[in-house]
């Protein structure tokens, strides 16, 4: 099939790209920079400079491209290095997710493509009451200070996707590991600058980012519309992974420091995600998309990123 990725250089489309090329499929990639269609083209796709703000240019490259499928991987999270401010943070993606959503949408329709792939967010999204996992089926919370906004996108991502073509699916993935992601994370473990807040009782779930790629290219070829957690078999509080990432990483044990010294330092979203954040089930994924991701556990899929 002819794919059209929408944001072909950030950390899951440098995984992507070259995943849907080694199944079989032709490539169409977007960038907003110019200097990096070298790199998409070297991955082994057909590169196009687009601004996915830009709707003129959106719809004229989905159009050109004429692909069967388009997948959304457009965000903009370079530069994220702390939970503060992060509606500002992540002022740009939102647009990216609100606006940029209802860009590709309307390309699709105007190149006649019926599915569309998105990329969507699972982890501090969650209600964070009742039990330590959830499902697609479980709803969202709201509550926590300056991620009004970002919320709002990803709801948004989530809503108009499945309802604005005949195939739409959107894959919220976990928190990001591997080959290209969350290397900043990675250096302050080594550094002894994340610690853990509180009782570090908060659940996360993880996505290696090559697991996220093969989510995707499932996604591109089948499956029924909808939204998906794309995570690993084994939600962890972060008391467990955080120490063990730091071991395998060779750097010493993390601080301990309780909840209100981290709110001081980090802001209520970083005592959230270490203490009260609930985890997500991959049961839907694996059972309706036929996937099983590569790294089932964190616990294997950092040894690798580590000594990688």
């Amino acid at each position: 099939m002819r794919v059209f990725v929408a944001g072909g250089t950030g950390a899951v489309g440098r995984a992507l790209v070259p995943a849907l090329i080694t199944a079989g499929h032709q490539v169409t990639a977007s960038t907003r920079t110019p200097d990096k269609t070298a790199r998409l083209r070297a991955l082994g796709a057909e590169p196009v400079v687009a601004d996915g703000l830009d709707r003129a240019a959106v719809i004229a490259a989905v159009k050109t491209a004429a692909p069967d499928v388009i997948v959304h991987e457009m965000t903009a999270l370079s530069a994220l290095t702390s939970f503060r401010n992060f509606d500002a943070q992540f002022a740009v993606t939102n647009e990216l997710r609100t606006k940029g959503t209802d860009y590709l949408l309307e390309a699709a329709a105007a190149a006649g493509v019926r599915r569309v792939v998105a990329q969507g967010y699972t982890g501090w999204p969650n209600q964070r009451s009742g039990g330590p996992v959830k499902t697609e089926d479980d709803p969202v919370d709201g509550g926590v200070p300056d991620t009004e906004r970002s919320l709002a996108a990803i709801r948004y991502v989530e809503e108009r996707v499945p309802a604005g073509v005949p195939e739409g699916l959107v894959l919220r993935y976990g928190s990001f590991y591997g080959p290209g992601a969350s290397e900043f994370l990675l250096d302050q473990v080594r550094k002894r600058r994340v610690p853990v807040l509180g009782g570090g009782t908060g659940i996360w779930s993880f996505t290696e980012i090559t697991d996220a790629a093969a989510a995707t290219v499932v996604a591109v070829e089948r499956g029924a519309p909808g939204v998906y957690n794309v995570v690993d078999d084994e939600p962890a509080p972060v008391a467990e992974w955080l120490p063990y990432l730091a071991k395998v990483a060779g750097a010493k044990p993390p601080l301990r420091l309780p909840a209100w010294l981290g709110r001081l330092l980090a802001g209520e979203l970083a005592v959230v995600q270490m203490t009260t954040v609930r985890g997500s089930s991959n049961a839907k994924a694996k059972r309706d998309l036929g996937w099983t991701p590569r790294y089932a556990s964190w616990r294997e899929g950092f040894r690798a990123w580590a000594s990688a």
